[in-house]
């Protein structure tokens, strides 16, 4: 059957859609974020103290691996909005399942961001305002989750449409 993998920026949606995709499709629902942090017993800010942003990618890149390697079966799978900086993520990501990459604009995640209370548990990634730093972000990365997705959907939608429409991609995928 494969797996669903949901990349995106920070608040594109993805552990959100993730959940209610797979209960639509009747799939388990796997959280790369939630993987890695329970498996190190640690907030990402403290990885991140303790090991650097390169312990950190060292982290979810294993978690990635665990996690597909756990749902063979079928699964739809949120990743963290930095899974795609690596190279054997993308190709395993293509490789194992259909990747969607859940694309909003630079306003909306920022909106996103400043009422998610879960926001000041991840450390800043340049220093800058929330703004800038979702906009720099997105355009280094935008390239990378372009190049990995197989669709691109926009998470801009309402949730219903969102995933159904990623339900109709998913069938006509050959699931």
């Amino acid at each position: 059957m494969g797996i669903i993998y949901l990349v995106g920026a920070r608040a594109s949606g993805k552990t959100t859609v993730g959940k209610a995709l797979a209960k639509k499709l009747g799939l388990p629902f796997a959280d790369t974020d939630q993987h890695l942090l329970e498996s190190a017993g640690r907030s990402v800010d403290q990885i991140v103290e303790t090991e650097g942003w390169p312990g950190f990618r060292q982290r979810e890149s294993a978690a990635l691996r665990e996690v597909s390697d756990a749902h063979t079966r079928g699964c739809v799978v949120s990743t963290g909005g930095g899974m795609v900086l690596a190279e054997a993520n993308r190709t395993l990501m293509r490789q194992r399942g259909m990747v969607v990459f859940l694309d909003a604009p630079v306003e909306v995640l920022a909106e996103r961001l400043g009422r998610n209370p879960l926001n000041s548990q991840r450390p800043s990634l340049t220093g800058k305002d929330l703004i800038e730093e979702v906009n720099d972000v997105l355009n280094e990365r935008r390239p990378l989750y372009e190049a990995t997705a197989h669709h691109i959907v926009d998470a801009s939608r309402p949730l219903s449409s969102i995933c159904r429409h990623i339900s109709d991609l998913w069938k006509a995928h050959g699931a």
